[in-house]
């Protein structure tokens, strides 16, 4: 069996959300210690992690403390904008998720960690019976796009992929209004056809699909 491909000292920037893969993350930079980061990654065009809080707040406090979970996104950074000295804007995009091994906090407060890449999600094809939260997705990407005054204010990015479960499953998640717990233990399903089941689920619940 290979072994899982590895990266050593990935910069994390954790926040609270959960960035899914194939999904778009619009960041305003100012911190010290992300600003350095963001520039270093930018330049090298290399990732970041993003991992969702369990406990601190993303801006660093005197004394705070953070906590976050073990499995977060590699991010790419698509676009870069510095508006003003210390003010950084960017435009990036979820990649393959990754398994914390180590981690380690530098002096200046940026957290760096030991990770593992995980398996990116089987292509499954919607089964009939989840055809309408696909064709629900498809509905709001269009209501998105006449309303959208330029193509890259519409949250999602192409192709749209309607036809495979993760993809789905993936941008509800990142559009409904779910609490961060509950969208982090869905991007850490291996099986997207039972995260696309469950992302159903709410639909139904909430009426927007059946």
């Amino acid at each position: 069996m290979p072994s899982a491909l590895t990266l050593q000292s990935l910069p994390l920037f954790p926040l609270g959300t959960v960035l899914f893969p194939g999904g778009l993350l619009p960041l305003r930079v100012f911190e010290v210690r992300y600003l350095d980061m963001i520039g270093r990654c930018h330049k090298a065009g290399a990732p970041f992690g993003v991992v969702s809080l369990t406990h601190g707040s993303e801006v660093r406090t005197p004394g705070g403390s953070e906590a976050f979970a073990g499995v977060g996104t590699l991010a790419t950074i698509d676009s870069f904008e510095m508006p003003r000295p210390g003010l950084m804007m960017i435009r990036a995009s979820g990649a393959q998720r990754f398994r914390i091994t180590a981690s380690d906090q530098l002096k200046h407060g940026l957290w760096v960690a030991d990770v593992e890449r995980l398996d990116a999600d089987m292509a499954v094809s919607i089964p009939e019976d989840l055809q309408g939260t696909a064709q629900a997705l498809g509905r709001l990407i269009l209501s998105l796009q006449q309303k959208a005054g330029a193509p890259e204010q519409v949250p999602l990015r192409e192709p749209f992929q309607l036809d495979d479960c993760g993809w789905v499953a993936n941008r509800w998640c990142e559009l409904l209004p779910l609490p961060v717990a509950l969208k982090q233990r869905l991007m850490e399903l291996d099986n997207p056809l039972v995260r696309l089941e469950l992302v159903s689920d709410v639909l139904a619940r909430t009426g927007i699909a059946t």
